[in-house]
């Protein structure tokens, strides 16, 4: 799968346009995308990170890291997902970086996904669903995610996010409504973001291989 993620990361570079600051998400794939954007970082401006093992990466190619409080709205958004479904709909968060990818994609006008065959999916939830949350809201949380997803919850033990929070991963899911569940899980108190990327899901979908496929 290897090859493919990096058919669909050098793919990914054809949205790139001169002067532009890139938002550059998280991920195996993503980490071809920065390697490729490396030989076009004497023509952006710049990039937003969604992590600090991205922003690392691309600091190592010699591009410069923005803040996006100071960049305003981004043209592009690149990330890869860990489920996608027909409609772009997708679950992300596998590498525990989904709040700061969530905000990056509301933040962009273009949200390019970048995807390996393997990623796609007719119902979203065979990938546990990420749910990020405040320590102290761990258990409360866990059990409203049962009551209301009717899935099981798991905490991610050992990982804290760069936001310095906890990740619940639910499993068991079949989730045929990802808007309607990403609102309700959104409200529970002490959810800091959840990994459904419907309401601001994917403009479009690049499916590594030979050739890569744009959906």
């Amino acid at each position: 799968m290897s090859e493919a993620k990096r058919l669909a990361g050098e793919k990914a570079i054809e949205y790139v346009e001169d002067g532009m600051v890139v938002g550059v998400g998280t991920g195996s794939t993503v980490a071809y995308f920065i390697d490729a954007l490396a030989r076009l970082r004497h023509r952006i401006a710049g990039a937003v990170s969604s992590s600090e093992q991205s922003t690392e990466r691309l600091r190592g190619h010699g591009i410069e890291v923005l803040d996006l409080n100071d960049t305003g709205p981004l043209p592009l958004y690149v990330d890869g997902a860990d489920e996608c479904d027909p409609s772009k709909c997708l679950v992300k968060g596998g590498g525990a970086a989904l709040t700061r990818e969530k905000i990056i994609a509301e933040a962009s006008e273009r949200f390019v996904c970048i995807i390996d065959p393997a990623k796609r999916v007719d119902v979203l939830g065979r990938f546990p669903l990420p749910v990020e949350v405040i320590p102290m809201a761990r258990s409360l949380v866990a059990r409203e995610l049962v009551e209301l997803t009717g899935g099981q919850p798991v905490w991610r033990q050992g990982t804290v996010t760069d936001n310095g929070n906890l990740v619940l991963d639910v499993h068991n899911l079949r989730i045929v409504d990802p808007v309607a569940m990403e609102a309700a899980i959104n409200q529970v108190p002490g959810v800091v973001s959840v990994g459904l990327f419907a309401r601001r899901r994917a403009d479009v979908v690049i499916v590594g291989g030979e050739p890569p496929r744009v959906l």
